[in-house]
This record gives structure tokens, sequence and C-alpha cells, in this order.
């Protein structure tokens, strides 16, 4: 029996550009580097690849990383993080005088959203020095810090605060920051995406508000983000593929007793499994692909209202080493003097 699922009123999204490439057509559209284990992609959205994205034209920057909590590791990402900032900054032709508003996006008093709040936090501003005519270290830009909050705090939205503020001090150009929505578990809390698109608050979890981008506010908008969350529709569906992996590995190692206390890694390439492991182990969801299985999962969880929003347990913590990675980044990159601490 044939059964055709109707996805038109269903919208499974991501706010991370990486996520919507397929294995099969990744190296049309991206380069791909490595910085010790950090892995940075570069994708560029533009006149004739728009139609594969759901996504602004643009540049969409990942730095992907495993371990945050670890010192070194954190550090190594950070310095990462200032030189793709700077990449950036060359390329719209950012001065060093230039200045600059931070907007952290989001709702302190929710985890998984205080990421933009918690690190504007820790940026170092000067705005008010220039302002009240007292002088600055040189090496310091001038630069003017915002936590407009959510809607559901404030009753307004978003966007008219940052452009009543970005009317009044007129900066040069302005960074964003914001927590995000993955498409994959792997990417939760272990990805950094740069973009010089601008940014739609609140759009990974289905609250889109008015874009914050250059086309709208006329100057250059830099969005980082990091995703936080994901939904069950993306849990369910990639703890499918593991344990489909899972299978095929041990299959194929059964006899292997080297095997027997090894901790397998489960995100072998899915397409190296074979469809009659898949079929095997789930039946006719087997014989699907990924895109039918989310549209199948979607279509059980959606009207039964039970594709929640999830985010790590240690997620507190999390967040507060990645709001220092990333406002240490942000201020290494505007200003000249600054100790990294």
């Amino acid at each position: 029996m044939n059964h055709n699922i109707d996805m038109s009123n269903i919208n499974v999204r991501t706010d991370l550009a990486i996520d919507e490439i397929s294995n099969n057509e990744k190296e049309e559209y991206f380069t791909e580097k490595n910085d010790g284990n950090i892995k940075i992609t570069s994708i560029e959205i533009n006149d004739t690849n728009k139609d594969k994205f759901n996504k602004k034209k643009g540049k969409y920057i990942t730095i992907e990383f495993d371990d945050i909590t670890d010192y070194n590791n954190g550090k190594e990402v950070e310095k990462v993080l200032i030189k793709e900032l700077k990449n950036i900054f060359f390329e719209h032709k950012i001065n060093d005088d230039d200045t600059c508003l931070i907007i952290g996006l989001g709702n302190e008093k929710s985890t998984p959203d205080s990421l933009g709040p918690f690190s504007v936090d820790d940026i170092i501003v000067t705005n008010h020095y220039y302002s009240l005519g007292i002088n600055v270290e040189e090496g310091f830009r001038s630069v003017a810090a915002l936590k407009p909050g959510v809607m559901g705090q404030t009753g307004i939205e978003t966007f008219d605060i940052v452009k009543s503020v970005v009317n009044e001090i007129k900066p040069d150009f302005i960074i964003v920051i914001d927590s995000l929505k993955a498409s994959s578990v792997d990417r939760v809390n272990k990805t950094i995406q740069i973009t010089d698109a601008g940014i739609n608050p609140g759009s990974g979890i289905g609250n889109t508000r008015k874009e914050i981008s250059m086309d709208v506010l006329g100057v250059p908008v830099i969005a980082v983000g990091v995703p936080t969350v994901v939904d069950t529709i993306t849990i369910v569906n990639d703890s499918i593929n593991y344990m489909t992996n899972y299978y095929s590995y041990m299959k194929n190692n059964i006899d292997n007793p080297k095997e027997k206390l090894k901790i397998v890694r489960t995100n072998i390439d899915k397409n190296n499994v074979s469809e009659v492991d898949k079929k095997n182990l789930f039946g006719m969801i087997g014989t699907l692909n990924d895109e039918e299985i989310k549209k199948f999962i979607s279509e059980v969880l959606i009207p039964i209202g039970y594709n929640m929003i999830v985010t790590p347990k240690e997620v507190d913590f999390i967040i507060e080493k990645l709001s220092n990675i990333i406002s240490t980044g942000i201020n290494n990159t505007l200003h000249k003097n600054v100790t990294h601490i």
C-alpha cells in the first residue's frame, strides 16, 4: 500500500547552512579546511545556487569542534573564531576605527536561548567614553552593546528596538549573537556559524521575527551563532541512523575479539550501510531515505504536539564556556590591545 505524506504545512528547518547540503552535493557548494582538530567549512550562497538553500544570499562559515569544556580545545576554537571574524572584516572593508554595535539576542532566563545576552555581558564597551570625550587607549575602537530581550518580555518587536538604537548611534557595522537550532544532534553545542547574511530572530523554533541584516539596516551585519537545541524529529531520525550504523558495524566485526570491549562510534558514514542491513533492522522504515524518514516522523509527532525542542542536560555549563569563547573572540577581533585570558 502506498502512503503519501503531505508535508505542505510542515516546516522542518535548521539555522545552519551546512545542514542543508546533502552528502552527494557537498562538493559543489563548499570549501573545507582544517585548523588542528577544528574543521572550517565556507559556503557561498549566491544567485546560481540559492534554490538549493532555505537561506539568504551571503557567506556562511561553519566552525566544528569537539569538547568545548576542555581548556586547550576552547582556546583553539577561540583563535579560529578570531581568524574567521577578521577575514569577514577584511572582505567587508571594515576598518580598525569603524564603530560597532553588538547585539545579544535571546532570553537570558532561558538557558538554551541565553548565549547572546551572556556573551554581551563580557564585551568590552567603549562607546560611552567616546561620547563623553574621554581619552581612550589606542587600539580600542568605539563599541556599544545591546540586549533587546524577547518580545514576550518587552512587548516590542526586537527589530524595532535594534532599528531605533541603530538610528540613534549610527554604527558602521553590527555583530549579532544568537542561539540557533540544528538538524543534527552531532552539531549541538559543537558548531559556531558566522555569516554576513544577517539573522531572523527566533526562526529556528518557528517564531520568525523581522530580519536583522544589511538589507534593512544599511550597514554590514555579521551574525555569530551556536546551535543549542534540536527538535524531537531530529533526535528520532539520528537515533535510527545511529542504530543502523551500530548494527552494521557490529555484524561486520562480531568475530573480531578486539571489538568486544571497544566503544563503537556510531557516526559512521550512512552511505556505507547496506540496504539489506537497513531493511533487516527496521523493516519498511529501513527502505526510506533520510528525508522520507523525517517526513514520516513529522507526520506522527507534529499533529500530537510532541515535536519538542530539546537541549543537553549540561547546557548551563556549556553556555558559560561558549559565551566566554565568543565574547573573548569578538573582543580580540575588535580591539588590538586586549589580553587573551
